[in-house]
């Protein structure tokens, strides 16, 4: 144990910060080129790429890179102080908007830091609901219009919020870190203490690379000591966020098909026959259309980050991916779909059917017509 840790001032921080993640489903697409393009015109902000700072390209990529916008600083009121808050937000193609109010921090002790952890998420988290984010919504909406592929009229929302320590006072490995103060208060926002099972199902996520780095993600928030001040760690979990919403997307939206599509098609079935095959047959084109569509759009979602050689953003990633049940959520997609290709091959069915039964009434009517005008000349 350090002498840090055995100071009667307890474990104090030196620099780190705390950031608030507000992620919408802000349209179907987002052109990110053009969409750099609409900033720099209209809002002269800095825009730019995103990478991942601490690992090689050829270990970690992102199908199309996120683009990064600064909004600039706030004033947030939290815990009845103004305190200052760089905004941001990384776009996804696949159209997600990530905002993030991030707090710096500055010499406090852990206990402070922990209380300032939750008085930010009470004041911009979910409990709050801060104008603040739909303002800033707002704002790109009018900025990137041009940008947006059929904008979200009620975009969905994940929050995540994520605790960064970049140095202590004293050097401090993850070990000592993990025996010398108490994550829990932290990542759960609770003030009662919690039971032995809840506190190792709470800290069963760990990961350390270094002795001197340690990711702890949960559900909703994750710790992070990180004193090489990379911020890939961030990254990956914010894109596990996203890829989680674009899926609850897709999900509601297909939720919301299904009873439209069985109404199409009892409404085709109350059609006469002959023009029940051609409603059936434009039935099935408008179904086939849409699971294309989502099918495209949901591999590129799975597609959006590649983890190939660093194993250690690897086991964060999948291990974030499993939390948030992400492949929950996309297995009842895949489900959904499959009942749609089925209803199609059911319409593409009977619409063939139809169209071969409308050719054999035309050849019988060619052979009546036939006998009738061979009688005739006869």
């Amino acid at each position: 144990m350090t002498d840090a840790l055995e100071r009667t001032d307890g474990l104090v921080l030196r620099t780190g910060r705390v950031a608030a993640l507000r992620l919408f489903d802000m349209a179907y697409e987002i052109d990110l080129r053009r969409a750099e393009e609409l900033w720099t015109e209209r809002a002269q902000g800095n825009a730019a790429r995103s990478r991942l700072a601490g690992t090689p390209a050829k270990a970690v990529s992102f199908g199309v890179p996120p683009l990064e916008l600064s909004l600039g600083p706030l004033q947030i009121r939290v815990a009845g102080r103004e305190l200052t808050a760089e905004a941001s937000v990384r776009l996804y193609d696949f159209g997600i908007a990530a905002l993030s109010l991030a707090f710096p921090v500055e010499d406090l002790s852990w206990a402070s830091f922990s209380a300032l952890v939750n008085a930010v998420d009470r004041a911009v988290g979910p409990p709050g609901d801060l104008p603040v984010w739909n303002d800033l919504l707002g704002h790109l909406r009018e900025v990137l219009g041009g940008a947006l592929d059929r904008p979200s009229a009620k975009p969905l929302q994940e929050d995540y919020l994520i605790a960064t320590v970049h140095s202590f006072v004293a050097p401090v490995t993850a070990e000592e870190l993990l025996e010398a103060a108490d994550l829990v208060p932290l990542l759960s926002g609770e003030e009662r203490p919690l039971s032995e099972g809840a506190r190792r199902d709470l800290l069963a996520q760990r990961f350390s690379y270094h002795p001197d780095d340690l990711a702890v993600i949960t559900w909703d928030r994750a710790f992070i000591l990180e004193p090489r001040h990379e911020t890939d760690v961030g990254h990956v979990l914010e894109m596990a966020n996203a890829q989680l919403l674009e899926m609850r997307t897709y999900d509601e939206m297909l939720d919301d098909e299904l009873p439209r599509m069985h109404d199409l098609v009892q409404a085709a079935r109350r059609r006469t026959h002959l023009l029940a095959s051609r409603r059936y047959a434009r039935l099935a084109g408008r179904l086939h259309a849409l699971v294309a569509e989502v099918t495209e759009l949901a591999e590129r979602v799975d597609n959006a980050l590649q983890v190939t050689e660093d194993v250690y953003l690897a086991r964060v990633y999948a291990a974030a991916i499993n939390l948030f049940r992400v492949p929950n959520v996309s297995a009842a997609v895949d489900r959904k779909l499959e009942i749609i290709r089925q209803t199609y091959s059911a319409l593409h069915g009977e619409a063939a059917g139809g169209r071969a039964e409308v050719l054999e009434i035309a050849i019988l009517g060619l052979i009546a017509l036939e006998i009738v005008l061979s009688l005739v000349r006869h």
